[in-house]
Formats: structure tokens, sequence, C-alpha cells
């Protein structure tokens, strides 16, 4: 089992306050990469944050509303291999 971190890249929007949405999938959940996981809110923009690995979402390390920096570490996957998604 691998871990891997999950965090908030620069989505170009540091003039605005930047927060979590919702989280659309559960810890203990399977997650494909590419899969929307994280909706981030940024003024009246909502983004979907995808997975960046196949996996299990072990742990969420933000709540829904909290404010979100870029680079922040959101989340840990755990996948069975080191298969990281392309592009």
């Amino acid at each position: 089992m691998t871990r891997h971190d999950f965090f908030l890249p620069d989505l170009g929007l540091a003039d605005q306050p930047i927060a979590a949405g919702l989280w659309l999938v559960a810890e203990g959940r399977r997650v494909t990469a590419g899969e929307p996981v994280l909706e981030i809110v940024a003024g009246s923009v909502v983004v979907d944050l995808p997975a960046p690995v196949n996996g299990v979402l072990i742990e969420t390390l933000v709540d829904e509303d909290a404010p979100l920096q870029p680079g922040q570490r959101l989340a840990v996957i755990e996948s069975d291999g080191g298969e990281e998604a392309s592009g």
C-alpha cells in the first residue's frame, strides 16, 4: 500500500478567498484517478478537484467551508501500487 497526499493546486484564483465545498467522496470509499473528490469554491467559481490516483480515500484533512491556500494538504489516498494519473 502506498499513501498519496492530495494537495490543493494553484488554480490562479489567488485574488479571491478559496474554501472547501462539498466532499464528493466519503472517507473509506474507493476513488478512480480523475474522479471528482472535492468541490472548491472561489467567489462564484466552483471547481471539482479530481483524485490524483486510484485508491481509497482514507483521511480528509479539511472540513467543508474551511478556508484553503494553494499547496494545502487536503486528504490522503491509499493505493495498491504507485500508479499516478496521467496528465
